[in-house]
């Protein structure tokens, strides 16, 4: 395809012949590749519970790990690929980042067919997972460059938002494939204690041809985007810039919690009530599919406005989880809970929808990357302050007053900096023009 030469989406004629399209394409490619990163990423989450059924001999601290490490390698990850696109092109990180995925995708569904595989290989394997979550900060610092300031917010909605949904896709797709032999696609099946057979290697192995087809796809039709590119050390400005971390902040509060309910969420069911353990994979979607709406809707009435209503609406989740944790009532715990994803997904887009507003585009891609870095470590600090808080206080409910804490805190700081009347950047958050 011929390569983009000048690349100016605020330049509303341009942006309208030519520009839209391209960005729409790369868009569109953008969000099943960084659907495929999440999957790979969260594959263990689902995929660790099943080892001991198949015959391998792991302890719950081993198993904890294998679910745990991805969490931490892609969280650390994404402080290197938040700096990767500006380095090398968006399109060349991308066909590099998502083709990688095959490696970890490969040597899992060879792995879990041999009981005797050390722990060591398994624990590497699960590192490599963490790859995955470390695409997430170069695909929205890539996608951020493609679209006007008064589009962004819908754009990065989308892009995180249905990529996002990889987390409810893999919890939902993995129980199915794993029973079906027509999709064995290497292998022999396992046979568990009560005569039924699985096939665990279909967890990892039907997304190889997907990972191929997508890599190939990103190499053909997505651009680099002109005078995006700038070294890591003009990138690494955004540190000292005090903005930087206040959104950072807002971010973890966001997204963090998203990404840190969804790795817990099944966990608190099979604790709780496991009788409802089939309907874990409904937290993941409905906050990945809210993001989206966050977007936009940050785009028609200011992303500082509806993010504050979002930790309001955290809140007020958090305590109705407490209230019917103690009273043992399903059916209020779950509804409380999807309003906590609802809310954090909203948020996640909300918040996103800000940053471009705040920064200048060559600072507002790091930073995005950047928050996201930090938020992606809820993915294992939720669940161990959810272990933490059974073990030490008998009940998962302290953790939640942590969270409600943390809330409020960042609710008070979106107050003082975007949306009270006297803040120094409101007119910047507001909607572009």
């Amino acid at each position: 395809m011929a390569r983009i030469n000048y690349w100016n989406p605020e330049d509303e004629k341009f942006w309208n012949e030519e520009g839209k399209k391209h960005a729409k394409r790369n868009l569109w490619i953008s969000v099943p590749s960084l659907m495929l990163a999440f999957i790979v990423w969260q594959i263990w989450s689902v995929v660790a519970i099943r080892l001991n059924d198949i015959g391998f001999s792991f302890t719950d601290e081993q198993l904890f790990t294998l679910a745990a490490i991805p969490g931490l390698v892609g969280a650390t990850l994404r402080f290197v690929y938040t700096f990767a696109v500006g380095s090398i092109g968006g399109r060349n990180w991308t066909v590099i980042s998502t083709g990688v995925l095959a490696i970890p995708a490969i040597g899992i569904g060879f792995a879990v067919q041999n009981p005797d595989t050390p722990f060591s290989i398994m624990l590497l394997l699960a590192a490599l997972c963490g790859l995955g979550g470390g695409n997430f900060s170069s695909s929205s610092a890539n996608i951020s460059f493609f679209f006007p300031k008064k589009e962004k917010g819908t754009a990065l909605g989308i892009n995180g938002g249905l990529g996002n949904m990889g987390v409810s896709v893999v919890q939902f797709v993995t129980p199915l494939i794993i029973t079906t032999g027509a999709f064995a696609f290497a292998g022999k099946g396992q046979v568990l204690a009560n005569g039924q057979q699985i096939w665990v290697q279909n967890a990892a192995f039907i997304w190889v041809i997907p990972i191929i087809i997508m890599t190939v796809l990103a190499y053909f039709k997505m651009d680099n985007v002109p005078g995006a590119k700038q070294s890591v050390t003009d990138q690494f400005v955004i540190v000292k810039r005090k903005h930087t971390w206040i959104m950072t902040a807002l971010y973890i509060a966001t997204f963090g919690s998203f990404i840190g309910y969804s790795a817990a969420f099944p966990l608190l069911l099979k604790s709780q009530f496991p009788e409802y353990i089939s309907l874990a994979f409904l937290g993941a979607l409905v906050a990945a599919a809210a993001r989206p709406v966050g977007g936009w809707i940050a785009d028609k009435l200011g992303g500082a406005r509806v993010t504050a209503y979002v930790f309001v609406a955290m809140t007020i989740g958090a305590l109705g989880v407490i209230y019917f944790l103690n009273l043992k009532q399903f059916a209020g715990f779950l509804v409380s809970f999807l309003v906590l994803f609802l809310a954090s997904g909203i948020g996640s887009g909300s918040t996103f929808q800000m940053i471009p507003t705040i920064f200048i585009p060559k600072e507002a891609a790091p930073v995005i990357g950047f928050s996201a870095a930090f938020a992606a470590y809820g993915s294992f600090l939720i669940p161990k302050l959810f272990g933490w808080s059974i073990k030490t206080t008998g009940s998962y409910v302290t953790a939640f007053y942590f969270f409600i804490a943390f809330y409020v805190i960042a609710f008070a700081l979106n107050y003082f900096y975007y949306q009270r009347k006297a803040a120094a950047v409101k007119q910047m958050v507001k909607q572009a023009g």
